[in-house]
């Protein structure tokens, strides 16, 4: 997430929410690069923002388990967030994966409060989706997609009945807290970061809205590890949500976890009853909550 450090060194005046986005245009592959079957996706927001997006269904012979929304990070575009849902389909979650305004195909140009348009436009893409009817819908959030998702669903708790789950990745707890940590990791911004990093948007963060997102079981990633926001943030989050909730510590890189096999386990065993499972008591080793009967899921093995 290249989030605010270098950016409130081009801040004049006052905040500006656009200066959180890292929009790529295009998109140099699809995920028949990779394999996978899918389908281009067209979405209209409220305010008549055409957005581009991706379908993909879950393998065939695969009996479909659910629907995964996933809301991606603040850098780039669709094409650099495949890694982290293309495991999905193979085990029975289709996936939509959409682009923000300004992003890949998208039209328009990023902003708050405007973005949460694009969400509301994929939930409304989802309630027409035949294949979606009458089973579970899960939202992926990474990063600032996540913040993004928190403060979307407290704002439409309708939307929040709908969910059986909200899986959140490498989330900032504070947009403000995680500028001026990254101005203090250089001599040259150190002595800026607290008049610089008040100039960033701060009351979407998603620790404003946690507290009022019930009823949804959440699990929280967040790797001891991250360089870009610090594990402080998964931290604060799990402690201001209400539960049912899991903080699950993972290790490596910002919103890397889905690289690691023992992470996409996890989340698969988590989605068989997230009101109950409660994470790994150690790191890729015992789960604290039994599998149910004849789970088709393997325990998670051991980080080498």
């Amino acid at each position: 997430m290249r989030i605010l450090g270098i950016l409130c060194l081009l801040l004049t005046l006052g905040g500006c929410s656009s200066l959180l986005f890292y929009p790529d245009p295009g998109l140099p592959f699809t995920p028949r690069k990779a394999g996978l079957e899918y389908h281009d996706v067209s979405l209209t927001t409220a305010d008549g923002v055409k957005l581009s997006g991706w379908w993909l269904p879950a393998k065939k012979g695969v009996a479909v388990k659910g629907t995964v929304l996933h809301l991606h990070g603040n850098g780039g575009n669709l094409a650099g967030h495949l890694g982290a849902s293309w495991w999905l389909p193979k085990q029975g979650y289709q996936v939509l994966l959409v682009d923000y305004r300004g992003y890949g195909l998208s039209q328009g140009k990023p902003s708050l409060p405007a973005i949460y348009q694009d969400i509301d436009a994929a939930f409304k893409w989802l309630d027409q989706a035949p294949d979606v009817q009458g089973k579970p819908l899960i939202v992926l959030g990474q990063s600032l997609g996540g913040a993004l998702a928190v403060h979307y669903l407290v704002e439409h708790p309708e939307r929040q009945r709908q969910l059986k789950a909200l899986v959140l990745d490498g989330v900032p707890a504070s947009y403000r807290d995680v500028g001026r940590f990254a101005l203090s990791t250089s001599w040259m911004t150190w002595p800026f970061q607290v008049p610089l990093s008040w100039l960033v948007p701060d009351s979407d963060s998603a620790i404003n809205s946690m507290p009022q997102l019930n009823g949804v079981p959440k699990l929280i990633y967040h790797s001891i590890d991250d360089p870009l926001v610090p594990l402080s943030n998964g931290i604060r989050l799990y402690q201001a949500a209400p539960p049912p909730r899991v903080l699950q510590l993972t290790r490596g890189g910002h919103v890397q976890t889905f690289a690691d096999p023992v992470w996409r386990k996890v989340m698969l065993r988590y989605l068989e009853d997230p009101q109950h499972f409660n994470g790994l008591r150690r790191l890729g080793e015992t789960s604290n909550y039994p599998a149910p009967p004849n789970s088709e899921v393997e325990p998670p093995e051991s980080p080498q």
